[in-house]
């Protein structure tokens, strides 16, 4: 039989309480202090442990003192169970929060680290999460006592039916993870569609790609859309690509000394302007005798489809400095139109009254 509550049992209880709540506060500072220090080193498991530690110790530091407290007091066995369980089980949902950070963070820095930019494919750590977290709450209502059975039971029933209402939500989302699995999109690329949108990708969830144009806006591209359409991905293979310009010289131009020119230009606007490949070697190549003028296209380097804009323009005006300064002149287009004029010479026959015949 249970003794009595008395005052030295609810003191005890508090003692205990206040210190797990104490100890939770102190460990919180600690720990604070030990991640300015883990970041400090090259190492990146010391940053891990202590992001672990950071949650899920004054976590367990409160449930000891709640757990001291309960013992202190003069509690029956049922009720002493259900404190029990319900301490167990506040431990395991700490635990499983901090589990899903921890991993979901480890899957953001290894998407960033594949894909070479700061922004990550958050389909990836949503999924991850989510997993954590409903392993985690089975996990917990079998420390309570309750079966899981029924629920999985239940959830594979209704699944088929899940299944077919969200039809275009699923398609999205397995096509976000074909495209980022195949590696065809990833963040960062530069991607044309073959309905006009084109721009950086900058995230890829698990049901939009989106897109943010160089001048600033964001296209939202349904990942069905983005895995079932025709696009040009200017990052991949390499994102380094060429860039030509289309440029003519009068008939009367020597084209030995303009391709020399035209290439130390370019030459120059490789070494001087960001954005473009400095070991890259321009080319030259004529291909057209114009109506008033020889054609040809000169080919540059540029590091990534953005910059094409900025190396075209230094080049133009570089080059058409250059010119004015060296004679060499690029004639406008001119037609000649020839007018035939035609002479016609007109008879003029008398016709005689017929009452002048009548006369005669």
């Amino acid at each position: 039989m249970n003794r009595d509550l008395t005052l030295h049992d609810i003191i005890v209880a508090g003692i205990a309480i206040a210190a797990g709540l104490a100890l939770a506060l102190v460990l919180r500072v600690v720990l604070r202090w030990l991640g300015v220090r883990a970041l400090r080193t090259r190492w990146q498991g010391d940053d891990i442990i202590v992001d672990v530690l950071r949650t899920l110790a004054p976590g367990c530091a409160v449930a000891a003192g709640v757990a001291a407290a309960a013992g202190a007091l003069p509690l029956t066995r049922q009720v002493g169970h259900i404190v029990d369980e319900v301490l167990m089980g506040t431990i395991v949902l700490i635990a499983t929060f901090t589990a899903a950070r921890v991993i979901s963070g480890l899957v953001r820095s290894m998407a960033q680290s594949r894909s070479g930019v700061a922004g990550s494919a958050t389909i990836f750590v949503n999924i991850t999460r989510i997993a954590v977290l409903a392993m985690g709450f089975l996990v917990m209502l079998e420390t309570l006592g309750i079966s899981i059975a029924p629920l999985l039971t239940a959830l594979g029933v209704g699944g088929l039916a899940i299944a077919l209402a969200l039809k275009d939500t699923l398609a999205n989302l397995f096509a976000g993870v074909h495209i980022l699995v195949s590696k065809t999109v990833q963040p960062g690329d530069y991607i044309r569609l073959s309905s006009g949108e084109e721009g950086y990708v900058r995230d890829i969830n698990w049901r939009i790609t989106v897109v943010e144009q160089l001048n600033n806006n964001l296209v939202i591209i349904p990942n069905a859309k983005l895995a079932g359409t025709n696009m040009t991905n200017f990052s991949r293979p390499e994102q380094k690509l060429s860039v030509t310009v289309q440029v003519g010289v009068g008939y009367e131009s020597d084209l030995e000394r303009v391709e020399r020119i035209t290439v130390e230009v370019a030459e120059s606007v490789m070494k001087d302007v960001e954005g473009a490949v400095p070991d890259h070697e321009p080319a030259v190549r004529f291909h057209t005798f114009g109506d008033s003028r020889i054609g040809f296209t000169v080919i540059l380097g540029v590091g990534e489809f953005s910059d094409k804009y900025r190396i075209k323009h230094e080049f133009i005006k570089r080059l058409h400095q250059r010119y004015r300064t060296e004679g060499i002149r690029i004639p406008a287009p001119a037609r000649t139109v020839s007018l035939q004029q035609a002479t016609e010479t007109t008879t003029e026959t008398a016709i005689p009254h017929p009452r002048a015949s009548l006369d005669q």
